[in-house]
């Protein structure tokens, strides 16, 4: 698929556009999060709700009209056999509800992630955390952003502390190992555990200095909290160091790191 829109800047217009869409799916999942919800496994085995499927609707909807001309590469879209091919330029990466383990235990860490990526890259990018109020906004151009109870504050990513690395996992696929074998002796203050993209935005906010993965991601995963991240000051590499691309076959993620000034 291509796309006939031309690249401009993102603005912060279109990013504030971007983040209501967002907390309008977020506002949804909670309606949904607060009843006796189905859970189905898709081919994959992989869980799926009603959450994931309505909020996808509601964001494909939105993104149509917000911008035009974008092609959309979005989870449940690609979990139905609907598998496009990413636009060379630019395209949309959507995770209605990134976490669907943590939504369905109630946990309240899941998310919604929407990303706009430009040849390879993610250039803006929203991550929603509607359980726990906590919006995470980046672009290119115009710095990160975080919003809760009302209030917005700039974010960056943080020196490390003389004290040591703040490290983030995954809460549904750690692997204590594997993680310590790659710090290699590195001085850690704390190991913090959070659901879906948060562990990005965290290092993005200055609250974590580190996120490891070492396992499986899929590229709507965390191209937004990417995104944020960037426009916060840090980046996204793989284990070699080369950084983190998108729009790859199949969209599946190799090992990654995530930091601030680490």
């Amino acid at each position: 698929m291509t796309s006939s829109q031309p690249l401009e800047p993102v603005s912060a217009a279109g990013l504030d556009a971007l983040a209501k869409l967002v907390r309008d799916a977020g506002a949804l999942i909670m309606d949904i999060y607060a009843t006796d919800f189905a859970v189905r496994g898709k081919e994959d085995a992989s869980p799926v709700t009603e959450a994931d499927e309505k909020a996808e609707a509601l964001l494909l909807k939105g993104l149509s009209r917000l911008f035009p001309g974008i092609p959309v590469v979005a989870e449940e879209a690609v979990a139905a056999g609907g598998v496009p091919e990413a636009a060379e330029d630019q395209f949309w990466l959507v995770d209605p509800l990134d976490g669907t383990k943590e939504f369905i235990s109630r946990n309240g860490e899941f998310t919604v992630n929407v990303a706009l990526v430009r040849k390879g890259r993610p250039v803006a990018g929203v991550v929603y955390a509607p359980a726990l109020e906590r919006l995470f906004a980046g672009a290119q151009g115009l710095g990160a952003w975080m919003e809760q109870s009302g209030r917005r504050q700039a974010i960056q990513v943080r020196p490390v502390p003389e004290g040591g690395l703040t490290v983030v996992g995954s809460r549904s696929h750690g692997d204590a190992d594997a993680m310590n074998a790659f710090l290699g002796g590195r001085k850690v203050a704390e190991f913090r555990s959070a659901g879906s993209s948060l562990k990005l935005c965290l290092v993005a906010a200055g609250e974590a200095d580190l996120y490891p993965r070492l396992g499986r991601t899929m590229e709507w995963d965390i191209a937004a909290g990417h995104a944020v991240l960037a426009a916060a000051g840090g980046r996204v590499s793989l284990l070699d160091g080369r950084p983190m691309s998108y729009g790859k076959p199949g969209f599946e993620n190799p090992h990654f790191v995530a930091e601030g000034k680490a």
